[in-house]
C-alpha cells in the first residue's frame, strides 16, 4: 500500500515505514544517504527552531532603488571599492548573499527598496552593463517600519569596514532625530550599546567639514579621534584654533594629492591640530591686557574700555557721575569699541 505523508515523514525521520517491525530498543538504524538525509537533516532542522527559511526572489537591480536613509554613499562605488564582490559574482556566476529590501506599493518604476546590500546592487548593475545582460540581483523581501529598517542595516554594516565611522557617525546623527526624538538613552537602548559608546559617535558626526578634509579621506577618521578631538570643538577659542590649522592641513593634502604622493598620516593630523590649540592658549597669557580711555574737552573721562587679554571679551564703563549728554557718551563708547577692536 502506498504510505501517505505521515509514512513518508516517519521515513525522513527514521522511524520506519507503516506495518514494519519496530527495531528492537537501542538498535541502530543504517545511515541514511542521498536524498533522504539532505531531506531527513532539514525536517530536523526545521523542527528544532535552527533553520528558518525566508523568501528569496532573483530581479532586475533596475527595479530596485536605494532607501534614501542608507548610510553608504551609493554615488562614491567603483569598480575599484566593488572589486571583491565583482570577483565573487564572476567566479560564482550568481550572486550569494541577498540584499534585504521591502517592497514598494504604487510606486510606476520601482518595485523594491534596498535597505542592506548597496553595494551588491550596484555590482549587480556592473555585471549586467559588462558582459552579463541576464544578470539577476538576488533579494529577500521583508516587511519593516523604517526604524527597523535602521537597525538591521546598522547591525549589518556596523562591523564592515569598508564603511567609514563618520559615515556611520552621521547615520547615528539623523536616526537619532528622525526614530527618537533626539532621546540618546532610548536609541543606545535600541541598538543594544552604551551610550557613551553611541556619544562617540555623536561628536564625531559634528566635526566640521573642513576637519574631516584635514585627513584626506573620511576612512582615515576613527571613532577613537572623537574622544581626542571632541572636547577641543566644544569651546569656541580652541575650535577656532583646530578649524584653522585644519584649513591648512587641507589644503597640503589636495596638494600632495594632485602630486601622487601619499596622504598626511592621521596620528600627525592630530598631532598638528592638538599644537594649534597649545599655540593658540600661549598666545592668550602672554598678551597684555588692554586699557583705553575716552575724555571730553575739560578732561573730564566719558567711557573707558579694558580687554583682561588678546581674545577675551571687552568691558566698557561709564562713569557714575558722568554730565556729558547721550549723544557725547555714546560717541565716546564708540570711540572705546574702535580702540580695543583694533588693539
Amino acid at each position: 500500500m502506498a504510505l501517505g505523508n505521515k509514512g513518508f515523514a516517519a521515513g525522513l525521520t527514521g522511524t520506519g515505514k507503516t506495518g514494519d517491525t519496530p527495531p528492537p530498543v537501542g538498535a541502530k538504524l543504517p545511515p541514511r544517504t542521498g536524498v533522504l538525509q539532505s531531506r531527513g537533516n532539514r525536517l530536523a532542522e526545521l523542527a528544532s527552531g535552527q533553520t528558518v527559511t525566508r523568501d528569496q526572489e532573483l530581479v532586475d537591480p533596475a527595479v530596485c532603488r536605494i532607501w534614501e536613509h542608507h548610510n553608504r554613499d551609493y554615488a562614491a562605488l567603483d569598480a575599484e571599492n566593488c572589486a571583491d564582490l565583482i570577483e565573487s559574482f564572476q567566479a560564482q556566476g550568481r550572486q550569494e548573499v541577498p540584499a534585504i529590501v521591502r517592497r514598494l506599493l504604487g510606486e510606476p518604476t520601482h518595485q523594491f527598496e534596498v535597505i542592506c546590500g548597496a553595494r551588491r546592487h550596484w555590482t549587480a548593475g556592473y555585471m549586467r552593463a559588462h558582459g552579463q545582460p541576464g544578470f539577476k540581483f538576488l533579494v529577500e523581501p521583508r516587511e519593516m517600519t523604517d526604524e527597523e529598517a535602521f537597525r538591521i542595516a546598522d547591525l549589518e554594516n556596523r562591523s564592515r569596514k569598508d564603511l567609514s565611522d563618520v559615515e556611520r557617525a552621521r547615520d547615528y546623527a539623523g536616526a537619532l532625530t528622525r526614530y527618537y526624538g533626539g532621546n540618546q538613552a532610548r536609541m543606545a537602548e535600541r541598538l543594544s550599546v552604551s551610550q557613551s559608546w553611541l556619544s562617540r559617535y555623536l561628536e564625531l558626526a559634528q566635526f566640521p567639514l573642513v576637519v574631516t578634509e584635514a585627513f584626506g579621506t573620511l576612512h582615515a577618521i576613527k571613532i577613537s579621534h572623537a574622544a581626542t578631538l571632541g572636547p577641543l570643538m566644544r569651546h569656541p577659542l580652541s575650535a577656532q584654533a583646530v578649524t584653522g590649522e585644519a584649513e591648512a592641513i587641507a589644503e597640503e593634502q589636495r596638494e600632495r594629492q594632485q602630486a601622487g604622493q601619499p596622504p598626511i598620516p592621521a596620528a600627525d593630523v592630530v598631532k598638528r591640530l592638538q599644537q594649534a590649540t597649545r599655540r593658540k592658549e600661549t598666545a592668550r597669557a602672554s598678551a597684555k591686557p588692554v586699557e583705553v580711555a575716552v575724555r571730553g574737552p575739560s578732561g573730564a573721562l566719558l567711557a573707558r574700555g579694558t580687554r583682561p587679554q588678546r581674545g577675551s571679551n571687552f568691558i566698557i564703563s561709564v562713569p557714575r557721575a558722568a554730565t556729558a549728554d547721550r549723544t557725547q557718551l555714546r560717541a565716546a563708547i564708540d570711540e572705546v569699541l574702535d580702540k580695543l577692536a583694533h588693539s
